[in-house]
């Protein structure tokens, strides 16, 4: 048997039981080999229960600096016997298996391809620790401690990271760090040659993450709502999207409280359910405030009425759907990029609304802000589309940028001197082309400018009205806006191939950073494509252009109904034949290796097909 080998190279999986205090031992794993100046990328796949239930932590290690999911798992720390066969058939050919080996298992239980670490875990606990909350705990710590001696993983390093994580409690503390070297003592004596094989998967110290921070998203957005200057948040409790409205919290007191009078410049509701929420929101656009409210897909369904009044009445609001598995309550803990239609149309009607695609942290913090900016400029709802794996994954990611002199895009508000002059002033009229009107602040003046806000249809000055021909100005003004929107919203990033190519491949979101190593191994097969990032809908005719300047365009997304490719399709009237769809659904997140080797085969398929002449 050949054993896989690699330094700064490889993805370590561990499976334990949720509720078991494993998730804190394992980011310190993690953590530990960042610190150590390793790229790596966590991802935590958890059941949507409390406890009791499998979950995962799985580490990608990539000097390379791959972010996305590899496919494939080097190590498994297999310390949950509920999904031990599951778990020993995930590792790959040569890998490792580390387990708890308290109570012997048969021979028939394990694989012979690959090298079987045991450790008396539960044992060790037991004889050490009387309370059983410890056992359970310190378990796990003990795991780190034996994992540190096997793969070079300094152990000063997680000895910091105890001092902050347990800063002021230096009882937890001491006992952390008996338990980590409790797990080193052992290791060392027992698992290393000649008495155990030697562990082939080694991490050592670079200098390789530079200026880079470690962050999730749902903290990134909302620290971006603050500096974009969003002072109303209304939420209704949902994963995986409440960790956000938690950390505006926790922003907001540290970043908007007054200094002098310790008044708080800031308002957060925790709404009855997510209606309430959305039309506490509504209510702030309209006063003038920047509001917004993160939810998932099911608290988007239930907001769509309040959204299409929004839309209607043109009042600015900003929505953060963090994605999650649907339809109904579905996969409350897994990833999914499958809300893009019912965001984009949310409510009855003809409703189209724009949608900001991040990649990452970084870009969740810049369009958290850019979204308030659109929604005050654009008059509409903005909605953010991020989903559960940028928002509760820890990510590397570029430092957040912010000019201290950029000011916030109000768009086109009337003031009271504009009103007192006798400029004219209908709220839903279309003075300059662009099929955005002006409006007012309520209060501005105390008797010029004021309007009647209401859902029906009106004439340009706010006039109830139900003529047809009024309505029909109004629809197609809403239009003329959203093409206006086009121009607006973050613009798409293209990487062109290395070589001349016929082929492109169109994606966005949290599929990005799989792509980026998938594009390299297909290139390596000399399959080359131009690639095109979607930052943002409505699209631009920059998205128009790079699709009809290719044969065929895969578009890469993680629904079953290819919903981008639907968006594409009936926004931009393409031929659906240019479009491939490249789609991955199971909950968890892409892989590289899973789009890598669907496009090879698409890629072969098409090249015995004879080639499409345009019409």
């Amino acid at each position: 048997m050949k054993r896989i080998e690699a330094v700064n190279d490889f993805v370590v999986k561990f499976a334990n039981v949720n509720g078991s205090g494993s998730a804190s031992a394992n980011e310190l794993f993690a953590k530990a080999i960042l610190r150590m100046g390793v790229p790596v990328s966590p991802r935590n796949i958890f059941p949507s229960n409390i406890q009791g239930l499998p979950t995962w932590y799985e580490v990608r290690v990539s000097e390379r600096g791959w972010l996305g999911r590899r496919g494939g798992i080097d190590m498994m720390v297999a310390m949950n016997p509920q999904t031990w066969a599951q778990d020993v058939a995930e590792v790959e050919p040569g890998g490792y298996l580390f387990y708890d080996s308290t109570r012997p298992l048969p021979a028939s239980a394990f694989r012979d391809d690959i090298t079987v670490i045991g450790m008396p875990v539960t044992a060790i606990c037991n004889a050490t620790y009387e309370d059983p909350r410890q056992r359970t705990l310190f378990k796990n710590i003990m795991v780190l401690g034996a994992l540190s001696v096997l793969m070079d993983v300094d152990p000063a390093v997680i000895e910091s990271l105890f001092g902050e994580q347990y800063k002021g409690k230096e009882r937890l503390l001491e006992s952390n760090v008996r338990a980590l070297h409790a797990g080193r003592s052992f290791a060392t004596d027992h698992l290393r040659p000649p008495r155990s094989p030697a562990m082939g998967l080694k991490v050592r110290r670079a200098n390789l993450v530079g200026e880079r921070i470690f962050m999730e998203g749902n903290a990134a957005a909302a620290l971006g709502c603050v500096y974009g200057g969003a002072t109303v948040c209304a939420w209704y409790p949902i994963t995986p999207s409440s960790s956000l409205a938690e950390a505006f919290e926790r922003y907001c007191r540290k970043l908007r409280v007054d200094p002098e009078t310790g008044e708080n410049r800031f308002a957060i509701i925790q709404a009855e359910d997510e209606i309430a929420s959305i039309g506490i929101v509504t209510g702030a656009g309209w006063n003038g405030a920047r509001a917004f409210t993160a939810t998932s897909g099911p608290g988007v369904s239930l907001m769509t009425e309040f959204i299409g009044l929004a839309y209607f009445a043109e009042i600015p609001m900003t929505i953060i759907d963090v994605q999650r598995g649907g339809p109904s309550t579905g996969m409350p803990t897994r990833t999914q990029q499958a809300d893009l239609i019912s965001s984009a149309y949310a409510s009855h009607g003809d409703t189209k609304h724009p949608m900001l695609l991040p990649q990452d942290p970084a870009e969740c913090f810049e369009h958290a802000a850019t979204a308030l900016d659109l929604a005050d400029r654009l008059q509409t709802p903005v909605f953010v589309m991020t989903d559960l794996d940028i928002g509760m994954n820890q990510r590397l990611c570029a430092p957040f940028v912010w000019d201290d002199a950029r000011a916030y895009d109000r768009g086109k508000v009337m003031s009271a001197a504009e009103l007192e002059a006798g400029r004219d002033f209908g709220r839903y009229k279309d003075v300059d082309g662009d099929g955005i009107p002006w409006r007012t602040i309520p209060g501005t003046h105390p008797t010029r400018g004021a309007y009647f806000t209401r859902g029906t249809t009106r004439d340009a000055y706010a006039r109830y009205s139900e003529a047809g021909p009024d309505y029909v100005y109004n629809v197609q003004r809403l239009l003329k806006k959203f093409a206006t929107a086009a121009n607006l919203v973050p613009p798409p990033m293209v990487r062109a191939a290395t070589k001349k190519t016929r082929l492109g491949v169109i994606y966005f979101g949290s599929t990005a950073p799989a792509m980026d190593e998938a594009l390299e191994s297909l290139a390596l097969e000399d399959i080359h494509l131009d690639a095109m990032r979607l930052r943002a809908f409505p699209f631009p005719a920059s998205v128009h252009e790079f699709i009809a300047a290719h044969d065929h365009v895969f578009v890469v997304e993680q629904n079953r109904d290819a919903q981008m490719r639907t968006l594409l399709i009936n926004e931009l009237e393409v031929d659906p034949g240019w479009l491939i769809a490249v789609l991955h659904y199971d909950g968890t997140p892409i892989t590289a290796r899973f789009i890598t080797e669907r496009i090879t085969r698409h890629v072969h398929a098409l090249a015995v097909q004879p080639r499409r002449e345009r019409v």
